[in-house]
């Protein structure tokens, strides 16, 4: 599959991959099951709590000195791997749709399941580390959200499920940018929790 075809069909990212990201997924296949699994823990967790990368970057060292690879084409490798859950968040990805992804870069069926898994599990918390992320730094100048019910989609257990499109204007300098997300109704009630946190935590400041 040409780069342009894999870029078409993809999700995470309409932008044009540089060629060795295909290759770096396609790669992960000679992992053994027990590799993989603890190399996705490794990056779920940094994920997680990306402010201790120097944390991250040791367990990476480590990994490769355990499994007979060198630290730096790991990191490359990494790298690429990491592209396609940063791109998922911003455009709120269902786990069905990150599979597709991983299939569509050449990593296995198995593989991609073990990813996506993951993904489900962690997305909720995820999800609100981004949009924490995103108002700590920028205004919020107006949100505009409305509801939906889903009537077919590629996840037949969702269908008929009760969805949330949510639009977030922050101000960014001097312009302002629309933030487009679209969040289940048990992701919105989490998303409001955090919400009514920071608006607490801000009060006993004022």
């Amino acid at each position: 599959m040409s780069q342009i075809e894999i870029m078409l069909q993809l999700h995470f990212t309409k932008d044009t991959l540089p060629d060795n990201v295909s290759n770096d997924f396609q790669t992960l296949n000679k992992f053994s099951e027990q590799q993989f699994a603890s190399l996705m823990d490794l990056i779920y967790q940094f994920l997680l709590e990306p402010k201790e990368l120097e944390r991250f970057l040791v367990q990476l060292s480590e990994f490769a000195g355990e499994n007979g690879m060198g630290p730096g084409p790991l990191r490359g490798l990494i790298k690429s791997v990491l592209l396609l859950p940063h791109g998922a968040l911003k455009k709120n990805l269902t786990t069905e749709q990150v599979k597709e992804d991983l299939l569509t870069l050449g990593l296995s069926e198995d593989k991609a399941v073990h990813f996506s898994d993951q993904w489900r599990v962690h997305y909720p918390v995820l999800s609100r580390l981004a949009i924490g992320q995103t108002l700590m730094v920028n205004q919020l100048v107006d949100m505009e959200w409305k509801f939906g019910v889903t009537v077919g989609t590629s996840e037949l257990q969702k269908a008929g499920n009760i969805f949330l499109q949510l639009k977030l204007v922050v101000r960014k300098g001097n312009t302002t940018e629309n933030i487009y997300m679209e969040l289940t109704l048990p992701q919105f009630y989490n998303f409001l929790h955090e919400m009514e946190r920071a608006k607490a935590c801000m009060d006993c400041f004022t």
